[in-house]
C-alpha cells in the first residue's frame, strides 16, 4: 500500500479548502447583488412588481431584468409587505418610531425606519446575518422560527421574526451599529517596508511573486475589539491610511464577554465566526465600492486582537482559553516548543476573507492567556520597549490590560471588567453611538449633559457613566459603596426620555471599575511602583479617549497618576497593527518583546478578593500599595 505523505496531504487539503473558500466568497457577493429572481438569460422569474423588469423579448415571456448586477436590488421590488391591519402599538429603532401592524418582520420595519440590517441571502434565514437584538415587547414577535435555533434570549432574526400583536410597543437594535471612530492615534512618522512590496509591475510577498500590479497595493489592519471592530485600509506604498471604518462586534448573540462567547461557541461551533467574518466581508466590499478599487488588491490583513477574537477568526479552537490556565492552543503550544512564536499566518482564502487571492492574514502574538495581540499592536504603537523611564499602558475595554515597565522589566495582567463600562448590563447603557450621554454634570438642580452627535439622549456611554459615578460621589448623592442619598432606589437622569440610574446599574459598574482597579494595583505592587512612581500612563482604546482623567482617577477607575503624565493615545490597537502592515522590522521587533513580558495571573495574588471588595468602592486608589499578604 502506498504511503500517504502527511505535509502532500495537508497541502491538498489546504488546496481543496481554498477552492471551496473561494466559491464561497464568490457566492457570497453573488448573492449580495444578484437577485434570485433573475435566471441566466436576464429574465425575471418573480411573481410580484420590480422597478427593474423590462419589456419581454418575446410576446407573453418572461420581463427582462434591467438590473446591472452593480447595485442592491431589493429596493426595486414593489412588494407592499406591510399589512392591512394596524394596531395601536409603535416599533423603535435608534430613536425613530413608526406605526405597527400585524404581520410584517422586523426586516420589514428596518426598512421603513432606515436601519442598516444586513443580509445576503435574500431574507430567507440562511445567511444568519441579519441578527437584532429586541429590547422590548418580544411577546409581540412569532415563537422563533428553526433557522433562528442558535440564538438565544432577546436575540432574533430580523427576516424571521414577525409581529402578530400590533398593540404592544416594540424596540430593536441591529448588532451592525456604526460606532464613534475614534481616529487619534500617536501621532509619528511611518517605517515604509512592507512585506508585500511591487517591483517593477510584480507584486511580492516577501520573495515570492504573487500577482502583477492592478493600480493599488493596499492592505488593512483590524483591531477585533470584544465589543467594538475598526478596520484602516493602507496604502502599502506610502504609508497612508486611505480608510478608516468601525462598526459593532455582530458576535454580540453569543455573550456580551469573552468567557460568554467561549462558552456559546463550543456550544454551537462556527456561528460567531461566521458572523465576524460576513460583516468583515462586507465591510471590505463596502471599502472597494467607496473606493472604486477591486478586492484583489488587498494583498495583507494585519489583525489585532484579544485571544479569544483572533483565535475564532483564524479557525482555532478557544475552548482552551475558558479552562484553567486560560490559555489558547497556540500558547500551549509555544510553550512545549512545539512553535517559536504566538503569531499566526494563514492565508486569506482559507479564513474566508475578500482579498487577493494569495494573500496573507498575519496576527500579532499573544502576550500569555487573556493578554492578546491586542496588547501586542499597542506596544507597538507606544514603543514601550524603548523607554527608560517607568511607564504604564492601561488599555481600556471589555477586558482591560494593563502593562508596566520598569527597569527592563515588562509585567502584564488581563483584567476581566465585563461590557458595563461599553454599555452592557446597565439599564440605559449603551455603546459610543449618535445618541449616547458621553458628558453629564450635576448643577445643583437637574442634570447637564451632551451626547455625541448632539442628537437626542438615548442611553449613556462608558464616558457618560464615569462622569456620572464621579458626579454623584462629588456632590454627596452616592457613598462611596454605592448606597443613593435619601434612600432612592434611582436618579432620573434625561425625565423626559425615561432615562434613568438604579443602584443595581451601579452596583454592576463597581464590580467592573474593581477589575480594573486590581490589575493596575497588582502589576504595579509587582515591580515595586506606587502610582505616582509612573512617568508615563499611555491610556488606550476608543471609550477611554474621551474619559475625563480627572473623574476616573476620583472613582478608583485609573490609578492616581498626576495628570500630566497622561497621554490619551487613541485607537493604539489599530494603529499598532498599521504599523506592523508597513514595516517588517516592528513586525519581528513585537515577536521578540512579546517573550520577555512577565504575565500574572491576578486571581492567584494571595490577597486579590480583599483588593477586590476594596476595589468595587468608589473612591480613589491609595497613593501607596500596601505589601502583599502572605
Amino acid at each position: 500500500m502506498t504511503q500517504i505523505d502527511p505535509q502532500e496531504y495537508q497541502k491538498s487539503l489546504d488546496r481543496l479548502s481554498g477552492i471551496l473558500s473561494g466559491i464561497a466568497t464568490h457566492a457570497d457577493v453573488q448573492a449580495t447583488f444578484r437577485c434570485p429572481y433573475k435566471n441566466r438569460f436576464d429574465q425575471c422569474t418573480a411573481h410580484f412588481g420590480c422597478r427593474n423588469q423590462r419589456k419581454p423579448q418575446e410576446p407573453g415571456g418572461l420581463f427582462q431584468c434591467g438590473s446591472d448586477d452593480q447595485l442592491d436590488y431589493r429596493s426595486a421590488w414593489e412588494t407592499d409587505q406591510r399589512p392591512a391591519t394596524p394596531g395601536r402599538g409603535q416599533i423603535r429603532c435608534d430613536g425613530t418610531s413608526y406605526p405597527l401592524s400585524t404581520g410584517g418582520t422586523l426586516f420589514d420595519y428596518a426598512d421603513q425606519l432606515g436601519a442598516r440590517v444586513p443580509t445576503s441571502c435574500g431574507r430567507t434565514g440562511h445567511c444568519h446575518e441579519c441578527i437584532v437584538e429586541v429590547t422590548s415587547g418580544t411577546q409581540a414577535l412569532n415563537a422563533p422560527t428553526p433557522a433562528e435555533e442558535f440564538l438565544g434570549g432577546e436575540f432574533r432574526l430580523a427576516c424571521q421574526a414577525k409581529v402578530e400583536d400590533a398593540d404592544v410597543d416594540i424596540e430593536f437594535a441591529p448588532l451592525f451599529r456604526t460606532p464613534r471612530i475614534l481616529t487619534q492615534t500617536v501621532d509619528r512618522p511611518a517605517e515604509i517596508d512592507p512585506v508585500v512590496q511591487r517591483r517593477g509591475q510584480a507584486i511580492y510577498y516577501g520573495d515570492e511573486e504573487i500577482d502583477q500590479y492592478r493600480g493599488h497595493l493596499y492592505g488593512l489592519a483590524i483591531d477585533l475589539g470584544t465589543t467594538t471592530i475598526v478596520l484602516d485600509l493602507v496604502d502599502l506604498e506610502t504609508g497612508e491610511s486611505v480608510h478608516l471604518s468601525a462598526f459593532e462586534n455582530p458576535q454580540r448573540f453569543g455573550g456580551s464577554d469573552i468567557m460568554h462567547r467561549i462558552s456559546y461557541d463550543g456550544q454551537h461551533p462556527g456561528e460567531l465566526r461566521q458572523a465576524l467574518v460576513k460583516a468583515l466581508n462586507h465591510e471590505i466590499a463596502d471599502l472597494c465600492r467607496r473606493g472604486g478599487f477591486v478586492r484583489q488588491e488587498i494583498y495583507e490583513i494585519v489583525v489585532a486582537g484579544n485571544s479569544t477574537m483572533r483565535d475564532i477568526l483564524f479557525r482555532l479552537d478557544v475552548q482552551s482559553i475558558g479552562q484553567k490556565p486560560y490559555k489558547s492552543s497556540i500558547e500551549h503550544e509555544y510553550l512545549s516548543g512545539e512553535r517559536t512564536a504566538t503569531s499566526l499566518v494563514e492565508k486569506t482564502r482559507r479564513l474566508g476573507l475578500k482579498a487577493n487571492p494569495k494573500a496573507r492574514a498575519y496576527s500579532l502574538p499573544l502576550i500569555a492567556s487573556h493578554v492578546g495581540a491586542d496588547v501586542a499592536a499597542d506596544l507597538v504603537a507606544v514603543d514601550m520597549d524603548l523607554s527608560s523611564e517607568s511607564a504604564m499602558l492601561v488599555d481600556v475595554g471589555t477586558n482591560t490590560e494593563v502593562v508596566v515597565a520598569h527597569q527592563g522589566r515588562l509585567v502584564a495582567a488581563s483584567c476581566p471588567a465585563g461590557p458595563a463600562f461599553e454599555g452592557g448590563g446597565i439599564t440605559y447603557g449603551m455603546p459610543g453611538c449618535d445618541g449616547a450621554i458621553e458628558s453629564i454634570r450635576w448643577d445643583g438642580a437637574r442634570w447637564q449633559w451632551e451626547t455625541i452627535g448632539d442628537t437626542a439622549p438615548a442611553g449613556l456611554c462608558g464616558s457618560g457613566l464615569i462622569d456620572l459615578l464621579a458626579e454623584l460621589r462629588r456632590h454627596d448623592l452616592m457613598t462611596p459603596k454605592g448606597v443613593f442619598a435619601d434612600k432612592k432606589r434611582q436618579f432620573e437622569l434625561v425625565p423626559e426620555r425615561g432615562i434613568t440610574f438604579s443602584r443595581l446599574d451601579a452596583s454592576n459598574l463597581a464590580q467592573a471599575k474593581a477589575a480594573n482597579f486590581c490589575g493596575q494595583y497588582i502589576v504595579l505592587r509587582t515591580l515595586g511602583l506606587n502610582p505616582s512612581d509612573v512617568q508615563q500612563l499611555y491610556l488606550a482604546g476608543g471609550f477611554a479617549n474621551y474619559v475625563d482623567v480627572q473623574a476616573a482617577i476620583d472613582i478608583g477607575f485609573l490609578a492616581p497618576v498626576p495628570t500630566a503624565r497622561i497621554a490619551k493615545v487613541g485607537n493604539a490597537a489599530v494603529q499598532g497593527a498599521r504599523e506592523v502592515l508597513l514595516s517588517a522590522d516592528k513586525r519581528a521587533r513585537i515577536e521578540a518583546l512579546a517573550k520577555r513580558i512577565e504575565h500574572v495571573e491576578l486571581e492567584t495574588t494571595p490577597d486579590f478578593f480583599e483588593l477586590f471588595v476594596d476595589g468595587c468602592q468608589f473612591k480613589p486608589m491609595p497613593q501607596k500599595l500596601s505589601a502583599a499578604s502572605a
